[in-house]
């Protein structure tokens, strides 16, 4: 009976030492991730067997700490999982929607890599995130406003255009997003972000007309900012030095602000002509990288 008593003592406690054992951690370091607004959050995931297993929710603060939703900051970004980390291929993480409880990642996957011997570098460009780094994105633009007709205002407006070859052609050169995203043009007007409109195709009209005049516009993104100011401008607005920006965001978005991703950026001339085409720069560095690390 003693020995039986042993051996069952011993059985335990190599069943709870094995179960320590399997408990890990998994922390996230990061640049670049940004506070997502309106109970919008982040979610890691393991892709396992090519099934997801969630790592935990969580947002990040004004210094950049990983915290709660509750917003109670994340000791060392680590979060506790389980035995099947130790099977993980990759490490994904994700936007998901204020409220969800699901437990399938949304289709706005953000970042991910593979996991190697513990550590997983996350980048947009993964396949299953944004599948893209954007390095070789391009773009150009005019100021000009069609839809008020010729020879108003003429500076008061952005379309990603181009008029090299003399007639309109696409400015926009970007890789086609996965579902879950889209791209959106901004104009910065006296430090306030302004949106031209969505949009999924750069040879293609964007889906907002609202600051236009009565004219069609170009079947390319763009607005001219004519009517409808936001509180606090007022249009007509000459745009000569003002920066212009494309933006890749969410969608649903967490925010009318431009999301953090912004692979294209420019700056208007101080006096800037209109229908001239202007070059936009890379801005890919914007993207985030985040490094995930299984204890």
């Amino acid at each position: 009976m003693i020995i039986r008593n042993i051996r069952k003592t011993a059985v335990a406690a190599l069943i709870l030492g094995s179960a320590a054992f399997a408990q890990q951690s998994l922390s996230f370091g990061h640049s670049g991730l940004e506070p997502l607004q309106n109970g919008f959050h982040y979610e890691g995931w393991l892709i396992v067997d090519s099934s997801p297993v969630t790592t935990g929710k969580f947002n990040v603060d004004a210094e950049g700490n990983l915290v709660t939703l509750d917003g109670e900051q994340i000791a060392d970004g680590a979060f506790g999982v389980g035995p099947e980390a130790a099977g993980a291929e990759l490490v994904v993480l994700s936007i998901e929607p204020a409220g969800d409880t699901n437990t399938v990642p949304a289709a706005t996957k953000y970042v991910g890599g593979a996991l190697e011997d513990g550590v997983a570098e996350l980048t947009v460009a993964a396949e299953g995130a944004l599948g893209s780094d954007f390095v070789d994105a391009s773009g150009s633009y005019i100021l000009a406003t069609p839809t008020n007709g010729e020879g108003d205002d003429e500076t008061s407006g952005v379309w990603f255009l181009s008029l090299e070859s003399g007639s309109p052609a696409a400015g926009l050169n970007l890789p086609e997003l996965p579902a879950g995203w889209e791209y959106e043009g901004w104009a910065v007007i006296d430090g306030q972000p302004i949106s031209t409109g969505r949009f999924t195709d750069p040879a293609a009209a964007d889906d907002f007309s609202g600051f236009s005049g009565e004219q069609a516009g170009p079947p390319f993104p763009g607005e001219d900012f004519l009517v409808d100011a936001p509180e606090g401008l007022t249009f007509p607005f000459d745009l000569s030095g003002m920066p212009i920006v494309i933006s890749v965001e969410p969608s649903p978005d967490d925010s009318p602000a431009p999301f953090a991703l912004k692979p294209l950026f420019g700056t208007a001339p101080e006096a800037a002509a209109d229908r001239t085409t202007y070059q936009l720069d890379s801005n890919a560095g914007s993207a985030a990288r985040v490094t995930a690390t299984l204890r």
